[in-house]
């Protein structure tokens, strides 16, 4: 009984780990607003290319670069986040003189652009691990707030291996 005490005291200090990525093979290039995704399989992070910010997507443990299809077009970039298993990438890109939230589907290919009414300016934004909601931090009339949309009709549910969506009955009984 003693023994079990001294060892879970030991767990106690030390409550998580830190463990260093594994070596991504691109040089030295500076990092910046690492998002992982849920699993935390993929990484995205921005990096400076070509005198713009772009969002660089990559496996984390081979640090293989994933392509993103749409995104090449609408530079820079800034705040990025991934859903669970990596399926949606948002961000925001600068559209002429403005910024805007998108939405890359990776298995679709499709770029999902969110519209905002006018005079909200995006700053960053948050995305839920299924997919399904955002939280956008904007700037409006010189001051900001938090708006929470529902994507709900736009994504499929990008859900945990094992998880169902919710809905669809009483929950099974053992």
């Amino acid at each position: 009984m003693l023994l079990l005490a001294a060892g879970l005291g030991g767990c106690a200090l030390v409550p998580w780990r830190r463990q260093p990525a594994p070596p991504l093979g691109l040089g030295g290039e500076t990092r910046q607003q690492p998002a992982l995704s849920g699993d935390g399989r993929l990484l995205a992070s921005l990096v400076e290319r070509g005198g713009r910010t772009t969002v660089l997507l990559q496996e984390r443990r081979s640090g293989r670069v994933l392509p993103l299809r749409h995104l090449r077009d609408h530079q820079p970039h800034s705040s990025p986040a991934l859903s669970w298993n990596g399926r949606y990438v948002a961000l925001l890109v600068q559209q002429g003189g403005r910024r805007q939230a998108v939405i890359e589907d990776r298995a679709t290919g499709r770029l999902q652009p969110l519209f905002l009414p006018m005079g909200l300016e995006p700053r960053r934004l948050s995305l839920a691990p299924d997919g399904q909601r955002l939280a956008l931090e904007v700037i409006a009339g010189g001051s900001q707030r938090v708006e929470l949309f529902d994507l709900s009709g736009l994504l499929e549910p990008d859900l945990a291996p094992g998880q169902r969506q919710s809905g669809g009955g009483a929950p099974l009984q053992p």
